[in-house]
């Protein structure tokens, strides 16, 4: 049997009394070499035969010469089936003859040295990886992220990067944890204007936990193009906004008239209206948004920008139009499979000269849409947008894609 030890960054000298025994009862120890140290410290001159864990391969061709009467103990960090050396050895060895004996993993550690709960966390590894994979989890604005570093691929400051590209450098705690489990572990939030430790440790990883972002300044938000951070978001429905570089091109091509109304339809956290009413303060805007909580969050949003819609409401279309004056310009974000008769109520409202915009996932639902603006005598035109943020890597910068989104446009002639 080869016991499979999790241990913490203060092993050996941590370990429970039982797995402590296992150990000095081995006669191959397979561990990193940063542990070789410790271990001759332990054993005397009793030492057993050591491998390093460090060199997998020598290591595992090493257990795999093992005979079943030798005691041999695997040492790994936290959980050796967390992201650990226990998938490889599952690869290399029978099941039977392997018992694992877990650690708390380092992303358990990390939760508890800040006094948060866990189960709604996610996590992600950067071993081997390049960091856009972060980028891409980011878009999905988690409540909370655990992310493994790789020294290799710009660790912890390629996090900031990455966060700080993202615009949602506001929207989250960052925590830089070190040597968990050791005396010596050190644990401390980050401020964005803080640098680095100088003398940070290879053993790290970075918790990134949402956090509202402070009230804007609206001296030092730009004209034009929010970042996404500034919009509070719904946490149980996180990443479900217009992203900075897609409003851009939506408010472009509503043509905002300096008066007039504007419906928001499926407006979600607001984020495309509100900015709408910065740029044209005269315009009336009327948000409408189906999820529970929807109101009172764009609300909170409109008032962080200093903006005032004419009505914010918290209903389905659309049944909720007809309260609502005819539109000068309307932006149909909402509606999944019930777009085309969110288009049959409304394009009948659209005044002459009026703008309608559709932001779209997919082809099939252009070919469906498509169709009715150009029945309703609109002057239609179809566009698709891509963009890019980029990603830092090791030695340069990565551009990582997000969604593409087709935008159907349609405007009725006359004024």
């Amino acid at each position: 049997m080869i016991e499979v030890i999790g241990t913490d960054a203060g092993a050996p000298a941590t370990l429970p009394a039982a797995q402590r025994e296992l150990l000095l009862q081995a006669s191959l120890v397979a561990a990193p070499q940063r542990l070789h140290g410790p271990l001759l410290a332990l054993f005397g001159p009793s030492l057993p035969a050591l491998v390093a864990t460090d060199a997998l391969e020598a290591c595992l061709e090493q257990l795999q010469r093992c005979t079943p009467q030798q005691p041999v103990v695997v040492l790994a960090s936290g959980d050796p089936l967390w992201f650990g050396i226990g998938r490889q050895l599952l690869q290399r060895i029978e099941p039977a003859q392997l018992r694992f004996h877990p650690a708390p993993s380092s992303l358990q550690l990390a939760f508890a040295r800040i006094g948060r709960p866990w189960q709604d966390a996610a996590w992600i590894s950067l071993h081997g990886r390049e960091p856009e994979a972060l980028a891409a989890r980011l878009q999905q604005r988690p409540p909370a992220l655990a992310v493994l570093t790789d020294p290799g691929q710009g660790g912890a400051e390629a996090v900031r990067c990455l966060l700080r590209a993202s615009g949602l450098e506001a929207s989250y705690g960052l925590w830089l944890c070190e040597r968990l489990g050791h005396p010596e572990e050190r644990v401390q939030r980050l401020d964005p204007a803080d640098p680095l430790p100088a003398d940070l440790d290879p053993l790290n990883l970075v918790l990134l936990v949402a956090e509202p972002p402070p009230p804007p300044s609206a001296a030092e938000l730009p004209l034009f193009g929010l970042p996404d951070g500034v919009f509070l978001q719904h946490t149980d429905r996180p990443g479900l906004m217009t992203k900075r570089e897609v409003r851009i091109q939506l408010l472009a091509d509503l043509d905002l008239p300096a008066t007039g109304v504007l419906w928001d339809v499926g407006a979600g956290v607001g984020s495309v209206g509100l900015e709408a009413l910065r740029l044209r303060p005269g315009l009336r805007l009327w948000a409408l948004e189906q999820r529970g909580g929807s109101a009172a969050l764009i609300r909170a949003n409109a008032e962080r920008l200093g903006v005032q819609p004419a009505g914010v409401l918290e209903a389905k279309a659309p049944e909720a139009l007809a309260e609502l004056p005819d539109p000068d310009r309307v932006l149909l974000g909402g509606g999944g499979r019930q777009r085309g008769a969110l288009l049959a109520a409304l394009l009948p409202r659209l005044r002459p000269g009026g703008v309608l915009v559709v932001p779209l996932a997919t082809v099939e639902a252009l070919a469906e849409l498509r169709p009715a603006l150009e029945q309703a005598g609109l002057r239609v035109s179809v566009s698709q947008h891509q963009a890019w943020r980029g990603a830092p890597l090791a030695d340069g910068t990565r551009l990582t894609p997000l969604n593409p989104v087709l935008v159907l446009r349609g405007q009725r002639p006359g004024a």
